[in-house]
């Protein structure tokens, strides 16, 4: 089975930045993606946005916390997560949202708030350092007695959005 998503867009607002009861930071931000749809009928072109809500967690939510702000251009790779709730008036809702597992930042150096493409990212073993491109991913899943982070649950409670 495959559940993976790439997208390309804009950021429509600054992102959201929390920190989970447990230390572990989570960066949610709301990415526009656009479609040109021709018809050749009319000879017009329209655009069709659609709005995606990107979560990230630990080292990519730390990247999202320095460079990225609105207008931002980013490349996201993830999978879908659906969750479910029951709102103050006991309805059930839902929404889809996709969990990052990579992130480029796009665009040129003028658009970034820092000045420069590159930011930092996260190695396998722990630590930061400098990249040599403006790409970040969480690093691989590591034996569970050298992991110092415990995975995020994919409980709606443990969200802080």
């Amino acid at each position: 089975m495959v559940n993976k998503v790439i997208l390309v867009g804009n950021v429509g607002l600054d992102p959201e930045i929390r920190t989970t009861e447990s230390g572990v930071k989570v960066a949610r931000v709301r990415l526009a993606t656009t479609e040109r749809i021709y018809n050749r009928q009319t000879n017009e072109s329209s655009d069709y946005t659609e709005w995606h809500t990107i979560t990230l967690w630990r080292g990519l939510a730390d990247v999202v916390d320095r460079y990225v702000r609105k207008g931002s251009q980013l490349y996201i790779e993830g999978r879908l997560r659906t969750r479910e709730w029951t709102d103050k008036d006991n309805i059930k809702r839902y929404t889809t949202e996709i969990m990052a597992d990579d992130m480029k930042l796009l665009g040129r150096r003028s658009d970034n708030q820092q000045g420069q493409q590159g930011g930092y990212s996260q190695p396998q073993q722990g630590g930061y350092s400098q990249p040599s491109g403006a790409s970040y991913a969480q690093p691989a899943a590591q034996p569970a007695q050298s992991q110092s982070i415990p995975a995020p649950q994919d409980d709606p409670d443990d969200l802080p959005f």
